[in-house]
């Protein structure tokens, strides 16, 4: 057993962990990041899962990461490249049709199906990006809290409110309304407005239901929707790509542009406890018995996991604990990388072509969407899932063989916990055979093509990641878990009940997806507790 002494100590080496370690040291402060496991980047990692082939395990694809913490991080330095997909979506269909997504292409996609359709989407563009940008300028900055303390206390958080609400009334009454339907519709409900097309609908509406266990017509399913569109790639907003050598890449990058700052990253050391001395977190016990007593502990973990199995139940307010008990987490997502031999051939579009550089989307309508939810909701999973395929080696030939292929499956909806209290690991094998057959129907060959597979079911994803119910984001994006109720009224500003204790993660805003933003908004909340001299993060806009 040692004792060593820090500034910070960082709780998990997901990409938040590190993007607040960075901005940490590069003010001046000693910071040590513990990682449980043997590689850094949480759930953006790449890995093999099959002899020579390699891909992204958990999170797959880029668009959320905040192009500041990429331009402060000198990304692209470090080793970064990102490629943006050469067609955006592909959604084939069960009658042989399809419609594709992408810039230059979707207006007339669409009029294949409706005129009608084709002729709004260009204002129904106009309208969700103008909340978009309006949310987007949020993101690296912490919401008003509505803490205690008296109104000497609550002042500057008014006048964050002040400035929120200007920028709210900066908005015309036709933004405004639209602002509070995507914060409070469902996103079958908002489509439906819009489009008459099933397909059409389909292909929007099914960023609702991603990482998100619900129906589209759950109410709330739009801002789900919603947070999707926040992001760009190489500075084209809402764009998806992906980053050459896997999401790993992202992270690895990361992980460099620290250690160039000296913080010091230990891996295989699982933490036991955050360690605690009169009401006040101190530093942390590995499982090893080490002890890092640091200034202050910043936790990259899921906010329930964190309070849950490291911090005395004793110290922590009875309110906040039930409330904390109560955090709503759950994804539908199930998970796998498939090693192929060719690659697929739809029925709908059997060539090779940019649809294979794609997000391929099977899922024709909301309506399947919706009982594809319900069904499992009642039986555990859906006999006719929503698969999401990449094939990220169509842009990245360095993850497979040549000549070979590896997939991304990102499938909905599966229960998180099985509705019988059964084990995922006897319906595992089951499932994941049932996903590859949805796509073999979409494009006949595919099951035989498939030389080698890995399968996370939720209870997967929670074990090797940390995610609490499979949950990519680290809990619901419901109304009641946003903004300044994220994780807890009270604490929007990563300042968590125990003083020296703060929350790095997608827990806190805005949320999941890999963004870099929580961790960048708590660094400066730590920043502006210990005051270093040699470096603040530049003020953000108002």
């Amino acid at each position: 057993m040692s004792t060593s002494h820090a500034d910070i100590v960082i709780l998990g080496g997901g990409h938040n962990g590190l993007v607040c370690a960075f901005y940490l040291a590069k003010a001046g402060l000693k910071v040590i990041v513990l990682e449980r496991r043997a590689v850094v980047g949480g759930a953006a990692v790449t890995e093999e899962f099959h002899p020579g082939f390699r891909n992204s395990t958990a999170s797959y694809t880029v668009s959320l990461l905040n192009p500041r913490i990429i331009a402060d991080m000198e990304l692209a330095r470090h080793g970064l490249r990102i490629v943006e997909r050469r067609m955006a979506n592909f959604l084939p269909l069960p009658d042989g049709r399809y419609l594709a997504a992408g810039e230059g292409r979707t207006e007339a996609e669409v009029a294949k199906f409706s005129a009608r359709d084709a002729e709004r989407l260009s204002t129904y563009g106009v309208r969700l990006e103008r909340i978009a940008a309006m949310l987007r300028d949020l993101v690296l900055q912490a919401p008003p809290n509505l803490g205690d303390g008296g109104w000497l206390a609550a002042l500057p958080q008014m006048l964050d409110a002040v400035a929120l609400g200007r920028r709210i009334a900066g908005l015309d009454q036709s933004g405004r309304r639209d602002l509070l339907d995507l914060f409070t519709k469902s996103a079958g409900d908002w489509l439906d407005g819009w489009f008459g097309s099933d397909p059409v609908k389909a292909l929007f509406g099914f960023d609702s239901v991603v990482g998100n266990y619900a129906s589209p017509y759950t109410p709330g399913s739009a801002y789900v929707l919603l947070h999707h569109v926040f992001g760009e790639v190489n500075g084209k907003r809402g764009a998806w790509g992906h980053a050459l050598g896997g999401m790993g890449a992202i992270t690895q990058a990361m992980a460099r542009a620290c250690a160039e700052q000296g913080v010091e990253i230990r891996l295989e050391t699982p933490v036991a406890q955050v360690l605690t001395e009169k009401g006040c977190a101190v530093g942390a016990v590995t499982e090893q018995g080490d002890v890092v007593r640091a200034r202050a502990v910043v936790s990259n973990l899921h906010p329930r996991l964190l309070f849950e199995r490291f911090v005395d139940p004793a110290i922590v307010a009875a309110d906040f604990g039930e409330r904390i008990r109560r955090y709503a987490s759950g994804s539908g997502t199930f998970r796998m990388n498939v090693a192929l031999s060719e690659l697929p051939r739809f029925t709908c579009l059997p060539e090779s072509g940019e649809h294979l550089t794609a997000g391929i989307i099977i899922a024709p309508s909301l309506a399947y969407m919706d009982r594809a939810h319900a069904q499992a909701r009642l039986s555990g999973w859906s006999s006719e899932p929503i698969v999401e395929m990449l094939i990220p080696s169509t842009l990245d030939d360095g993850l497979a063989p040549p000549g070979r292929h590896v997939a991304s499956l990102f499938c909905q909806h599966v229960a998180p916990q099985l509705p019988d209290g059964g084990s995922w690991d006897a319906h595992r094998d089951a499932v994941a055979d049932l996903m590859i057959d949805t796509v073999d129907r979409y494009a006949p060959g595919f099951r035989a093509s498939v030389i080698g597979r890995v399968a996370l079911a939720p209870s997967d994803l929670e074990a090797r990641f940390g995610l609490v119910s499979g949950d990519i984001f680290h809990g619901r994006l419901t109304l009641d878990q946003l903004f300044s109720a994220r994780p807890v009224l009270g604490h929007a500003d990563y300042r968590m009940p125990v003083p020296g204790l703060y929350l790095c993660g997608s827990g806190a805003h805005p949320g999941g997806g890999v963004t870099g933003a929580p961790g960048h908004n708590a660094a400066r909340s730590v920043l502006a507790d210990l005051k270093p001299r040699r470096f603040r993060l530049r003020p953000q806009r108002a």
